[in-house]
């Protein structure tokens, strides 16, 4: 009985309702054809109208380069990847072109990356995922409904 308690323990220590999520970047071409296909259910006049606008947004419009001191702001919890190394650190603070954090479960330890070092495409933010908790709490229903099942006999 005793194993069993320690293993759901163990069980529910170990899982998490966070992940951590690279976020994708929005497309604008794709925003553009959204706009644009608004547009086609519009009159004709005002359709000229929006194109002209449309044409000077999308030139106007160029994809960012990806900033990491943006993306790393402090207090953020993320993971990154470093030179072929990933770690999970929470954000400090950025000195001039360095960034200065500390592991996510060890605050007195300090590490510092310079920001050409730091691979841009797979920072990931932790995000609360909801799929994940629905499957908690079905588990969790099911075990509780098992063990009022298993009392009454």
């Amino acid at each position: 009985m005793r194993k069993n308690i320690y293993l759901i323990i163990l069980s529910y220590v170990l899982v998490s309702c966070y992940t951590y999520q690279v976020k994708k970047p929005t497309d604008p071409a794709a925003e553009n054809q959204n706009n644009s296909r608004r547009n086609v259910e519009s009159a004709v006049d005002m359709q000229m109208k929006n194109a002209g606008a449309q044409s000077q947004n999308m030139n106007a419009q160029s994809p960012a380069p990806v900033n990491v001191q943006q993306k790393l702001a402090p207090n953020k919890n993320v993971k990154i990847d470093v030179d072929g190394k990933s770690y999970k650190v929470i954000v400090d603070r950025w000195e001039s072109d360095s960034l200065v954090a500390h592991p996510v479960h060890n605050p007195k330890r300090v590490l510092k990356f310079h920001k050409n070092q730091i691979n841009a495409d797979k920072i990931a933010e932790k995000r609360f995922s909801q799929p994940i908790a629905d499957i908690i709490t079905v588990a969790a229903y099911t075990g509780i409904g098992v063990a009022i099942y298993y009392l009454l006999q």
